[in-house]
């Protein structure tokens, strides 16, 4: 079978759907990898790479000749047009906001996974993106936000006097938000976090940091993800975070409900209120941001605050999030494939989980 990983097509997007290893891996279990030329080039991989890896290169994408496609973006309209009816595509689809994307794969005929969808269960692990790619979004949010800090982040004694260290709070302490206190840690700063969840307490305690406890209700999700909160809650949250926000030098919000717009945390006023040269990360700014003004993909200036709308951030560090994501989707590819063949075994739980077309129909639930 035909596997293909073609040029990421989506503005921004510089990972790669495969890299050499995972070439590897699936050319020993009897797949015909084909790759088009120039799809690493952002993730420096280069076509000679793939090709000792065992891949064959292509001029151009071969949608409608090739039994699987291997993507991070959501493959377009017209991409999904194109392939044969039978296709399995593997990716990133944003099922929550793809609609015209999914009903076209729908359309085709096609077999599509959405690793989003993924059961977050111990044997999918290693399949699940969100979880690589948030690793990378939280640890690119604490350098950019150092990069724009006017002041140090550590600690620093001289004989010039005391430099005191940088105060950071995280909102969210998920894997984004687990790995951006790491960061900040590692670069002195003295960090806080705030989750909904008081279980996430442990974590981010671990980590070094000191847990902000609010006593309100809490809002354990399924999976592992906070449920949504009602407004009244959620103002109340935001009146006692308020003090921690304006004492804070940098704040990283990661907070996000999957499949809804994500939670405000942080008012335009909170911001106002924080020293001017502070510098709020918001990880959430493209599902709708968790920090009233965030523009994704831009800077905005609050009060001499700057407010920084994260966008296609796991994409700024094209190698590495590219190597987790590579393994990621060719595990799950792996997961159904037998003596070279890819045969997607719908009692499985972790396919059952993860398809959102098949056979001309789309899941129950997925466009609702």
């Amino acid at each position: 079978m035909r596997v293909l990983v073609p040029v990421e097509m989506r503005s921004g997007e510089r990972r790669v759907a495969a890299m050499p290893e995972s070439v590897a891996r699936m050319v020993t279990a009897g797949l015909d990898v084909v790759v088009e030329s120039g799809a690493g080039r952002h993730a420096y991989v280069s076509d000679e790479d793939f090709n000792r890896a065992g891949a064959t290169l292509v001029p151009a994408a071969p949608l409608g000749d090739v039994d699987v496609v291997l993507h991070v973006s959501p493959l377009s309209v017209d991409q999904a047009g194109l392939l044969r009816r039978g296709c399995i595509t593997a990716g990133l689809l944003a099922p929550s906001t793809n609609a015209d994307g999914i009903r076209a794969l729908a359309a085709a005929g096609a077999t599509a996974f959405s690793l989003e969808l993924l059961p977050r269960i111990s044997r999918a692990q290693s399949m699940d993106a969100l979880t690589s790619q948030a690793l990378v979004a939280g640890y690119r949010a604490a350098l950019v936000a150092a990069e724009r800090l006017p002041t140090f982040l550590p600690l620093l004694m001289t004989a010039a006097g005391t430099i005191p260290p940088a105060k950071v709070l995280v909102l969210g302490a998920g894997v984004a938000g687990l790995q951006a206190i790491a960061t900040a840690k590692r670069l002195g700063a003295v960090v806080e976090a705030y989750d909904v969840r008081p279980s996430s307490a442990d974590e981010v305690r671990s980590m070094g940091a000191k847990f902000v406890d609010l006593d309100l209700e809490a809002l354990e999700g399924s999976g592992g993800y906070a449920r949504e909160m009602t407004e009244d809650r959620a103002d109340r949250q935001r009146q006692l975070l308020a003090p921690y926000v304006a004492k804070s030098d940098i704040v990283i919000t990661t907070a996000a409900v999957p499949g809804r717009a994500a939670p405000l945390l942080v008012t335009r006023a909170m911001v106002e209120a924080m020293r001017p040269g502070s510098v709020v990360v918001d990880l959430a700014a493209e599902s709708g941001g968790n920090v009233e003004g965030a523009v994704a993909g831009a800077e905005v200036d609050i009060a001499g605050v700057t407010l920084i709308g994260g966008m296609d951030v796991a994409s700024q560090m094209p190698v590495d999030a590219s190597r987790l994501y590579a393994r990621n989707v060719s595990d799950l590819l792996l997961l159904m494939t037998k003596d070279g063949e890819v045969v997607p075994d719908f009692d499985d739980e972790v396919v059952a989980g993860c398809w959102v077309t098949h056979d001309g129909a789309v899941r129950e639930g997925i466009l609702a």
